[in-house]
């Protein structure tokens, strides 16, 4: 399972396709920035998951972000002035899971 940027999603499928490995696209919601992520779940051999780990580091750049913070939840937004703050975003959230059955119907 693989969390990734909208950005890198059309790209990464496409690599994955390419390469034989199916996925399926989830669309998702990152909290920090509340921005659109997509959440690929990939099911692959065990052979083939450093093969899988690459291609999506390969892919998923990290990148330099200029964002406004959200004002803070409970807080006052009248003294609230939001200065933008650069962030990195972008890159992987990686999770290799074992299952226990996998099939493809």
């Amino acid at each position: 399972m693989a969390v990734i940027q909208d950005k890198d999603s059309a790209l990464l499928l496409g690599a994955l396709v390419q390469h034989g490995y199916r996925a399926t696209k989830l669309a998702s919601t990152g909290g920090f920035l509340r921005a659109g992520n997509t959440t690929l779940l990939i099911g692959v051999d065990n052979e083939q998951v450093d093969s899988v780990v690459t291609l999506i580091k390969e892919i998923s750049a990290s990148r330099e972000r200029l964002v406004t913070p959200m004002p803070p939840v409970g807080g006052t937004v009248e003294s609230y002035v939001p200065y933008p703050v650069e962030v990195i975003v972008g890159g992987a959230t990686i999770f290799v899971l074992d299952v226990e059955h996998f099939e493809r119907v």
